[in-house]
């Protein structure tokens, strides 16, 4: 088995608020390493069915060896947001049992040297999820405006020097085009001035361009907006994200289809047929802190969950 390192964050609590007590239909939007996956397997029954997806080869190659003996999982190469469409391919109409979202890039993405999303690491400047994607982060660093790089690395990574580092950007690729990581995250550390911060200056950066170049956050705004006509009543929709970005946008979707109506003030007579989810937790599980001695990472993860009650 290829060398995968992998550590599965809130393996139990991400499941939990499944109902593994019938025959159902479950979905891993995200496989990775396939940890939440075995634990969904281990637990439903024998007469139900899991469908993972990724679109990362060495995850999908690492984890049909790691749940070989399983028969009751079907592993599909795609996003997530293809999840409707693969999902009625395969014959099922609904998600009985629960869908899982793991979001963002995995340890193995963050720390496999030429993949290129480490600004700690030399590799040509990548940062695929998936590597037949013709786009990376060549692309974004070298064509993109000095005007769309301060805008993602603002809205993306939060950077409060992002108008400096995309300046800066722009005068270094005019001379020559900027090919590694390694150069990236010199061109960002000597854009902004000194920091004792503990945290390295191109990190936010790197995250915003990794963002990008995934469509992260445009991915699962949609695929939670455009999820529900999949799912059966009762069934689970939990989401662990890793950074405020991806939370607010699950807690706001969350929020928004928990009202009791969704319609405009406007409306005299309400039109939308009243709330579509039931929230399981009002604030996110985070994970415990038995979890983070042993995976450090798990510290900014967040866990919401919701059923759908239509």
């Amino acid at each position: 088995m290829e060398d995968f390192t992998h550590y599965t964050v809130m393996k139990n609590e991400a499941v939990s608020f499944f109902d593994f007590s019938k025959d159902a239909l479950f979905v891993d939007a995200t496989l990775g390493g396939g940890g939440h996956s075995e634990e969904i397997l281990k637990r439903m029954t024998p007469n139900s069915h899991l469908i993972s997806f990724d679109i990362d080869d060495d995850a999908i190659n690492y984890s049909k060896e790691r749940l070989k003996d399983y028969k009751n999982l079907t592993i599909v190469k795609s996003s997530y947001t293809n999840v409707k469409k693969v999902v009625h391919e395969l014959g099922y109409e609904k998600i009985t049992g629960g869908i899982l979202f793991d979001l963002g890039a995995s340890y193995h993405q963050l720390t496999k040297q030429e993949r290129g999303f480490s600004f700690t690491k030399e590799a040509p400047l990548d940062m695929r999820f998936n590597k037949d994607a013709e786009f990376s982060a060549y692309d974004v660093v070298n064509a993109y405006s000095e005007q769309d790089l301060a805008k993602i690395f603002f809205e993306y990574g939060e950077e409060r020097y992002s108008r400096k580092i995309a300046k800066r950007i722009v005068e270094k690729r005019a001379k020559n085009p900027i090919k590694t990581t390694v150069e990236l995250a010199n061109i960002i550390k000597y854009s902004i001035p000194f920091s004792k911060s503990k945290i390295h200056p191109a990190t936010r950066v790197f995250q915003a361009i990794r963002i990008e170049v995934n469509n992260e956050l445009k991915n699962i705004k949609i695929t939670l907006n455009n999820l529900f006509d999949l799912l059966d009543t009762n069934a689970i929709i939990s989401v662990i994200s890793f950074h405020s970005l991806e939370d607010r946008i699950v807690k706001e979707t969350f929020k928004t289809y928990s009202k009791s109506c969704r319609c405009e003030l406007s409306e005299p007579i309400c039109k939308c047929g009243g709330p579509l989810l039931s929230l399981l937790n009002k604030k996110p599980i985070e994970a415990s802190e038995e979890e983070i001695i042993e995976n450090l990472p798990s510290r900014s993860a967040k866990l919401r969950v919701a059923k759908y009650i239509k």
